[in-house]
């Protein structure tokens, strides 16, 4: 993308251009005290909120005033069947069968409920691969899951480490380790983009590595999902998960997606943790009878859903159905193109991008080194107005969404930046 200019004109005529440019109209911008809207590039790690929210959850408080218990039948949106509504187009976006795709708990909750039916552990299978740098949260998760099952959670989990002075994880090194390790591990799992660096992962190139050596294999998408192109089916993962506050926009602490692959759909022999919203629909409200699972990932389901969050859910997929998938994906290339572009005029004395070039190895979210600096620095752009992300020991995470973000934006952030460097 070597055709971007430098200056405030290109950068409005970039915005005057871009097709989706009214779809920024439809979400809340904060503002500072005077008013005046903030440089927001943090949806990667809390989502703005669409104006569709406020409309979406006030509709069920009015079916909950009106209607009372017969709000589970009846109304525009009953809540019986809620989740239902969410997910052909969750599916969509993440590229995936509808079979294979439900909206249920909570991420890490929904990591257990995935590693109690993929993870088997044997006394002689029993290890868990991940990237040393993967989200605490999931490093957590297996380490418990090791000893749960018995094991020293040091020994039992194996580390796919980046090279010395290096930030980003190389492939030949994976298989390396499974070379080494594969008959050893039962189960391999990767935080599909990172969340420090940004670097985008090959899952269908990992899922085969690792199926080659009769690993199961699974992917955190939480810093994916609504922000890279997925293809969950295609990469023959056997599950993945992901949450939904961050490129999803449905607010803090919303409900988790969870996708298992086709081919274990009607396995009713997968161990799992069950609950009455995973029996059969049809019988479900009989009370009595034995426990037939549903096929697909509704079979994962445990208690009936939570419609507050999921109307947030609802109203931020209807937003991204309304802008298309695939416009997205491609202003998002061109958007965090753009300001690469502009960071790299910066000077590389001053400033380091460690997310891949590659677009096709990266979503929207930049990860910044700069020379020398400290947390002071970050302080600094927040106080000029440019809500980002700092992260230990010296990235700033930026990520300019398509939904919501302008070329604009990005001009700004930048400018402020090199303000504040000089």
């Amino acid at each position: 993308m070597s055709n971007f200019q430098l200056g405030i004109d290109f950068a409005k005529e970039l915005d005057q251009n871009d097709p989706l440019k009214s779809f920024r109209s439809q979400f809340h911008i904060p503002k500072d005290s005077h008013g005046n809207e903030l440089v927001y590039l943090c949806g990667n790690s809390l989502g703005l909120q669409p104006k569709l929210t406020k409309t979406y959850i006030n509709d069920f408080l009015d079916d909950w005033a009106t209607l009372g218990v017969e709000g589970h039948v009846e109304g525009n949106n009953p809540w019986l069947p809620y989740h239902e509504f969410l997910t052909e187009k969750m599916a969509k976006i993440v590229g995936a069968k509808p079979l294979e795709v439900v909206v249920m708990n909570s991420l890490t909750a929904n990591l257990h409920f995935m590693m109690v039916s993929f993870y088997k552990p044997t006394a002689k299978r029993y290890k868990i691969l991940i990237e040393s740098d993967a989200f605490p949260s999931d490093k957590y998760a297996v380490e418990s899951q090791l000893r749960h099952h018995g094991f020293d959670d040091k020994e039992g989990l194996l580390l796919w480490k980046p090279r010395t002075g290096e930030e980003l994880l190389r492939y030949e090194d994976l298989e390396n380790i499974l070379k080494a390790h594969g008959n050893e591990i039962a189960l391999i799992m990767i935080g599909n983009t990172n969340y420090y660096t940004g670097q985008f992962f090959n899952m269908k190139r990992i899922s085969q590595l690792g199926h080659q050596y009769g690993c199961m294999v699974g992917f955190d998408c939480a810093h994916g999902a609504g922000n890279v192109n997925l293809q969950l089916h295609d990469s023959e993962a056997d599950f993945a998960i992901w949450c939904s506050y961050k490129y999803l926009n449905s607010g803090p602490g919303s409900l988790s997606g969870v996708f298992v692959h086709e081919r274990h759909a009607y396995d009713k022999n997968l161990n799992r943790f069950t609950g009455w919203w995973s029996h059969n629909k049809q019988t479900r409200f009989n009370m009595r009878q034995e426990f037939d699972v549903l096929p697909g990932a509704e079979g994962w389901q445990l208690s009936n859903p939570p419609i507050l969050s999921m109307a947030a859910i609802k109203a931020s997929l209807d937003v991204f159905s309304e802008a298309g998938f695939d416009r997205l994906l491609e202003k998002s290339k061109k958007l965090t193109g753009y300001f690469e572009f502009l960071l790299k005029q910066l000077g590389e004395d001053t400033i380091r991008i460690i997310t891949p070039e590659n677009v096709e190895e990266r979503g929207c979210q930049l990860s910044i080194q700069v020379k020398n600096a400290d947390k002071a620095l970050f302080d600094k752009l927040t106080q000029a107005g440019v809500i980002a992300d700092w992260r230990e020991p010296d990235v700033i995470r930026c990520a300019p969404v398509p939904l919501y973000n302008s070329f604009e934006d990005v001009y700004k952030m930048v400018e402020r930046l090199k303000d504040i460097l000089n």
